[in-house]
């Protein structure tokens, strides 16, 4: 089975990385796709957050990182993915990524469907937007970010 996993991922969290992980011991390829997101102002850029990840993930041979622009499931159905994954936090995330699902589910002609994973509960709190409030005060950001993307948050914040 092909998954998507979705997301702006500005920057990438061990919530991210963790959810990815864990899609690619269950499916044989993950597609982590780096969208774009038009209402969002992003502290990295498409080619940095696609970086990041890459350095990440490079030892996973069935998780490949793309970026796309446009309705994901246009990007389902144009790569032949079989489901979504999703990373639930809370019954506010459920409550708001059912839209998403159930609207795919109707534009679907392949009839998509959406695979909820729950996060681990040590990082139920944590956000791409957490991170940058914490970071934007010149707050520790080790224990939230692989270090990778700690440096990268450091020399954004200078």
């Amino acid at each position: 089975m092909k998954v998507v996993y979705p997301g702006s991922f500005d920057p990438v969290t061990n919530g991210h990385i963790d959810i990815i992980k864990r899609a690619a011991g269950l499916f044989e390829e993950v597609v982590v796709c780096v969208l774009v997101n038009s209402k969002k102002n992003y502290l990295f850029n498409m080619e940095e957050r696609i970086e990041m990840l890459e350095e990440l993930l490079y030892d996973y041979d069935n998780v490949k990182v793309c970026m796309y622009s446009g309705l994901l499931i246009d990007f389902v159905e144009k790569n032949k993915i079989d489901s979504i994954i999703r990373g639930i936090r809370a019954i506010s995330d459920y409550e708001s990524e059912l839209q998403f699902a159930q609207m795919n589910k109707f534009y679907s002609r392949t009839n998509v469907e959406t695979i909820f994973m729950v996060a681990e509960p040590e990082m139920s709190y944590l956000s791409s937007s957490i991170v940058k409030e914490i970071a934007s005060f010149n707050g520790d950001v080790s224990r939230l970010v692989p270090k990778n993307v700690e440096i990268k948050i450091k020399q954004k914040f200078k």
